[in-house]
């Protein structure tokens, strides 16, 4: 399937690897389809959650545990239930980034992280009760300017 995008002009995608999201994501409840797209640089951790219908709808993202080792999510038995997952090997949580134009003040919700069922392709944005995260991490350690995790890319 052909595929536009903002970001990467047109791609090849293959239709087994879109992603439901039923609820749409908040803010977006009329985007159900998306994909994943990797970077092409191993060592940049950041991918893009892209829109299949619209091409400027695309989101940075990245696996909270590269940066945070120790972030803790529970799923509520809820959204397991809603996305059908039956083992912690169904699941690939992402946390959205926010890339200001001063790259050092990059933040990442983890408050919001999505939470998608690799097997059955179904996705959500969860929003936790927990009072340790916010919509707001700061990637960068902003006394210093160097990343707050132990991983370097």
């Amino acid at each position: 399937m052909k595929l536009v995008t903002k970001h990467f002009g047109e791609l090849n995608i293959d239709e087994d690897k879109i992603i439901e999201f039923p609820e749409g994501l908040p803010g977006f409840e009329n985007e159900k389809e998306f994909i994943v797209i990797n970077n092409e640089d191993e060592e940049n951790p950041f991918q893009w959650l892209q829109s299949i219908t619209n091409p400027n709808l695309a989101f940075v993202i990245v696996d909270p545990f590269s940066i945070f080792p120790d972030y803790d999510v529970i799923i509520p038995k809820s959204v397991q239930e809603k996305l059908k997952i039956e083992s912690e090997r169904d699941v690939a949580i992402y946390a959205i980034v926010v890339v200001p134009k001063d790259i050092r003040k990059m933040t990442v919700n983890l408050l919001g992280p999505i939470v998608i069922n690799v097997r059955e392709k179904i996705g959500k944005q969860v929003i936790l009760d927990d009072a340790r995260y916010s919509t707001k991490h700061y990637i960068f350690n902003q006394d210093t300017g160097v990343e707050q995790y132990a991983n370097t890319y």
